[in-house]
């Protein structure tokens, strides 16, 4: 399978895990702290469960390997949370909503800043369309006058976009040890204002399995898929989770959706796999470094044709270089 289509489906997969949020937090009757505390505490302890079986004897080589960029991801990526756990809490939830859509053009912005990665006018179009999309799902309940927790939304959004970024910089190694810390670290921040121990059994067995399914694997899938694919279309498959997550509380709890919910839910989704299925980049310099591979091979076979007329041989000159590009890969 293509590398793209690889990292493409995982953050369908991902964006899918993650958009489960809205499903849980209807189901388990605690407080959103709480709540996140043992999202937190649950989905770190899964991810570091992978990491160990992972990087069984390599953990230290792999903590040096992320450098800087490591430490970034696993405190953008916590504060993003908390960031849009009190903007939900100080601002209309359809506000978050656009906010969050813009998730897409931040990330371009950063893209283009920090790796000179620019990015194909057909995902820019997509990305227009699937804010369209957001806007439009929103317009019914946009409220006015709560800067705060607009602000506190941009945040997560830089945040996320910048936790995005970072992780396609690194995508020759292995970033799973990142976001681990992300999930502990964010348990750690909530925890003062947590009540962990008021729970009881039955709400434990749903936050072990919200904290594993919805942020431990959404966060996993998103380690793995954003190396393969361009920050900015990383960021615009994520958009899913608004649209799936009406979907879910619609089938569970059938509380129907407003048309302006459905008409722009089915923007976004028009959006995303429209640009699924539009040629990219990626496969452009995929062809490009295939011809340089056969240009590889030709110079080589040039150089042991001149060695068998007479040439002189030279120690390594018949040995092709590998001119494809490192990805990263789950068992790494």
């Amino acid at each position: 399978m293509n590398k793209a289509w690889l990292g493409t489906w995982l953050l369908v997969a991902s964006a899918t895990a993650y958009s489960t949020a809205g499903f849980f937090t209807r189901l388990i009757p605690v407080d959103a702290w709480t709540l996140l505390f043992w999202r937190g505490l649950f989905g770190g302890t899964f991810l570091a469960a992978v990491v160990i079986w992972q990087l069984r004897g390599k953990l230290r080589r792999s903590i040096r390997a992320m450098g800087w960029e490591g430490a970034v991801v696993m405190v953008c990526s916590a504060l993003a949370t908390v960031c849009f756990l009190n903007a939900m809490r100080l601002t209309a939830v359809a506000d978050v909503m656009v906010i969050d859509a813009a998730i897409p053009f931040i990330t371009a912005g950063l893209a283009w800043l920090i790796l000179r990665e620019r990015e194909s006018w057909s995902t820019l179009g997509a990305t227009a369309g699937a804010f369209a999309g957001m806007t439009i799902m929103a317009a019914p309940a946009v409220a006015e006058g709560r800067f705060l927790g607009d602000l506190l939304a941009l945040c997560m959004a830089t945040l996320m976009s910048l936790v995005i970024v970072l992780i396609r910089r690194k995508r020759g190694v292995n970033m799973v040890p990142a976001v681990c810390g992300s999930a502990l670290l964010c348990a750690l921040i909530v925890s003062p204002f947590a009540a962990p121990l008021q729970v009881d059994v039955a709400d434990m067995g749903l936050l072990a399995l919200f904290g594993v399914s919805q942020f431990g694997l959404g966060l996993l899938l998103l380690a793995f898929g954003t190396p393969l694919v361009s920050a900015t279309r990383g960021a615009l498959i994520g958009v899913l989770q608004a649209p799936l997550a009406t979907l879910w509380v619609w089938l569970a709890f059938a509380e129907t959706p407003a048309t302006a919910t459905l008409v722009g839910g089915a923007l976004v989704l028009a959006a995303v796999v429209a640009d699924m299925l539009a040629p990219h980049s990626t496969q452009d310099s995929s062809r490009r470094e295939a011809r340089g591979g056969g240009a590889v091979a030709r110079f080589s076979n040039g150089v042991r044709k001149r060695e068998r007329d007479g040439g002189v041989r030279s120690p390594g000159r018949d040995v092709a270089p590998d001119p494809s590009p490192r990805f990263a890969q789950g068992g790494r």
